[in-house]
């Protein structure tokens, strides 16, 4: 049994103490020549009502803890969580009927016999009617349970897109990562309160699982919130320590205050379900200007990238690292402006694995030292930024393989292609820039993000006179 359900121990042993000590205390000599006033009962009658009535009441108990302490997951515990108290109704009633049956005949003599049959005849209906319709209103939750997980498109890939893309260029990968099938489900049941904030509704997947549209009744704003599995953790050291990561980097990520930098506003679990609540977004992510026709027009692509160097130099004076730069994580809103997206969530994500040798990122954008698999800096978001500048110059993006074994030794080993080769209107300047953000050696590439965003806007300036 996992650690997390040793709750349930001390109710066990109350139940089977206080059911041994009715019989050893009913035959002591003490016992014997003693009546009860009021109650039609001996002395040892009236010790083993009143443990068994005792033993009824801890079982009562464990009931209502066990409907509190059992996460409501959507699968099989919502299912268990539901019938918990119906059942233990049912079996409280049966074990009344025993008790007074066995110790108690003066008393159902009292009350009447026609009347005690009454009375057991409603409560065995009424928890048997409580206990169906519980099972039929949560049986989606038991087919949740025992419906097979999809399976991985192979064993060492973690498709964990953030617009449900499922090309090459939208995979996590990590190294001897061993994933349940439990872990790599994520479950369709919606919560109705996550916190503070009331979910209404479903908005897509995310890096780290499902993401709802909340609102803060309090103060009647609109959030996004972005939720991690923690209830399928078995070991409680693992659940702990993924706990501590996931509100780690959800309290580094949340102390960046920048225009510029998508705001966190809270973190918190509830019922097994870790979130993230964070600011509302209504716009259209870089991904969208990434491939031809759509492209950018070449001073609106450094104008925005210098404004992404900015942001990520700024996290990076706080110690952020973001570790997943993509198109896809950077938002040009409504009003145009850019926003950086999930900053830690790829760490976040990887929290509620079982994994070693764990490589954060997206395949395509990641950095050498990523891809080795070593500790990462700020360099290497600068590094990704060098991809996306590429990809949004020229509509491709500058490592290309036929399989992602490939791509990451590309990415390693081999050198990219001239920008002016694919789009020859760049300007010099732009491909010695792409050139120095792409080097795979950190000492030859930018040492802060704030000289690539400088260059960039030295470019822009150079370009407009």
């Amino acid at each position: 049994m996992p650690k997390s359900w040793t709750w349930i121990a001390p109710y066990a042993m109350a139940i089977m103490a206080v059911l041994l000590a009715g019989p050893l205390l009913s035959s002591l000599a003490v016992v014997q020549s003693v009546s009860v006033p009021y109650l039609p009962l001996s002395g040892p009658a009236t010790i083993r009502l009143g443990t068994n009535l005792l033993a009824l009441a801890i079982l009562l108990g464990f009931g209502l803890a066990a409907s509190q302490h059992i996460p409501d997951n959507g699968r099989g515990s919502t299912f268990l969580r539901n019938l918990i108290m119906p059942f233990t109704m049912l079996v409280a009633v049966l074990f009344t009927h025993k008790t007074l049956r066995t110790v108690g005949l003066p008393l159902i003599g009292e009350m009447g016999a026609s009347r005690f049959a009454i009375a057991y005849a409603v409560g065995l209906i009424g928890s048997g009617l409580w206990l169906t319709a519980a099972w039929i209103l949560n049986r989606n939750s038991l087919h949740e349970a025992f419906s097979p997980p999809k399976p991985a498109r192979r064993k060492d890939v973690q498709v964990l897109s953030d617009d449900d893309d499922t090309e090459q260029d939208e995979t996590r990968v990590s190294s001897t990562t061993t994933v349940t099938a439990a872990t790599t489900m994520i479950s369709t049941y919606t919560p109705g309160m996550l916190g503070r904030y009331k979910v209404l509704k479903e908005l897509g997947r995310g890096a780290m699982g499902l993401v709802y549209l909340g609102k803060d009744p309090t103060i009647q704003r609109f959030v996004a919130i972005k939720t991690m599995r923690l209830d399928q953790i078995d070991h409680e050291d693992k659940l702990q320590e993924v706990k501590a990561r996931f509100f780690r980097e959800a309290e580094s990520t949340g102390r960046l205050s920048h225009p510029n930098i998508v705001t966190i506003f809270d973190a918190g679990e509830e019922d097994g379900l870790g979130y993230i609540a964070m600011e509302l977004l209504e716009g259209t992510p870089l991904k969208q200007w990434s491939r031809k026709p759509n492209l950018m027009p070449i001073n609106e692509v450094l104008l925005t990238l210098a404004t992404v160097a900015d942001a990520l130099d700024y996290a990076h004076q706080q110690g952020v690292v973001h570790r997943d730069i993509k198109p896809a994580n950077i938002m040009l809103t409504k009003d145009r402006i850019v926003k950086v997206m999930d900053f830690g969530i790829a760490k976040m994500a990887s929290s509620s694995k079982t994994e070693t040798n764990i490589v954060l990122g997206t395949p395509t954008y990641m950095s050498p030292e990523q891809i080795a698999g070593k500790k990462v800096d700020g360099r290497s978001d600068i590094f990704s930024l060098g991809v996306v500048l590429f990809e949004l110059l020229t509509g491709q993006l500058p490592f290309i393989a036929d399989n992602l074994s490939a791509v990451l030794f590309s990415i390693t080993h081999h050198p990219h292609p001239a920008i002016q080769t694919l789009r020859p209107d760049v300007p010099p300047m732009v491909q010695e820039i792409v050139d120095r953000a792409l080097q795979k050696e950190l000492p030859h590439r930018y040492r802060r993000a704030d000289e690539f965003a400088n260059e960039l806007r030295a470019c822009l300036q150079s370009l407009a006179a």
